[in-house]
Formats: C-alpha cells, sequence, structure tokens
C-alpha cells in the first residue's frame, strides 16, 4: 500500500478530519491533503508524530517497503511484535520479546538459542535440527556482530 492511502486510512479509522490531523501535526491542512493525493510524503519528524499519534511503525506508516526482521533472534516483525524504548517509540530492529524497557533479554547466543530450540523444536523439527539451524542463522544478526565486536 503506498503512503498515501495508508495516512488517508488512519487518518479515517481515527475519526479524523484534514483539519484535525493537520491540528495535531502542527502542519496545515493542504499539506495533509498533498500526502493523501501523493505530492508529496511528510518529512521524518512528522512521520515521527504520525507514527506516535497512529500506534504504527513508521516502516508501516511507509507502506512496509522494509520486510523488518528482529536482529536478535531473526523473527519477522510486525507492529504488534516491534519492540519499544521507554518514551514509547517504536523500535524497528528488534521484537518486544528481545529488547523491552529500553533493554536487551538475551545477553548470549547460548542462552537465546536454547530458549528457541526448546520452544520452537517439534515432531517435525527435531532439537538437533533447530539447534543447528538456530546456531548458523543467529550469529549473522546485527545484535550479535556488534556483541562479537565489543
Amino acid at each position: 500500500m503506498e503512503i498515501k492511502n495508508v495516512i488517508l486510512q488512519l487518518r479515517t479509522k481515527k475519526g479524523l478530519s484534514q483539519d484535525e490531523l493537520a491540528e495535531k501535526l502542527y502542519v496545515t491542512r493542504q499539506a495533509v491533503s498533498r500526502w493523501e493525493t501523493g505530492e508529496t510524503v511528510p518529512n521524518t519528524e512528522t512521520l515521527k508524530l504520525l507514527s506516535k499519534l497512529f500506534d504504527v511503525s513508521i516502516n508501516t506508516l511507509l507502506g512496509s517497503p522494509r520486510k523488518l526482521v528482529c536482529q536478535c533472534c531473526g523473527m519477522p516483525l510486525d507492529d504488534s511484535a516491534i519492540s519499544r524504548e521507554p518514551d514509547g517509540t517504536f523500535n524497528e530492529e528488534y521484537c518486544k520479546w528481545c529488547y523491552t524497557d529500553g533493554r536487551f533479554v538475551y545477553t548470549s547466543l547460548d542462552e537465546l538459542t536454547g530458549f528457541l530450540v526448546e520452544h520452537m523444536s517439534n515432531e517435525n523439527w527435531p532439537p538437533e535440527q533447530a539447534r543447528a539451524y538456530f546456531e548458523e542463522q543467529l550469529p549473522r544478526l546485527n545484535y550479535w556482530q556488534q556483541k562479537r565486536i565489543e
């Protein structure tokens, strides 16, 4: 979906007129109209305000151009699973289970691997196979790459 359609849909879902949305964002009604017709797009600061107002990630506002993946555990992310910073803003790098209240839950790759193997293996994906997969994939994610450098 294009950003113009996303903004229009979110605005109408929230029951706001263009004037009311403009007032909340400190812009003109014409600016909102131009976003909704696709003439222009909101700037970065306005995207942050829209994200907070509509309680959606900036990625969602932009029509989900990026397929987000938690950079700690590798889980695909949507707005219901994206972590938040202590101020309530979205952190699109991590899921809410790996990063919560401004802190990382898992401090070691072994700890996360053990948790994932325990909770994700089943009769179709035995623990040994799950462990081999996670031991190969997890170190490629940004969080673990950075931990290795530290």
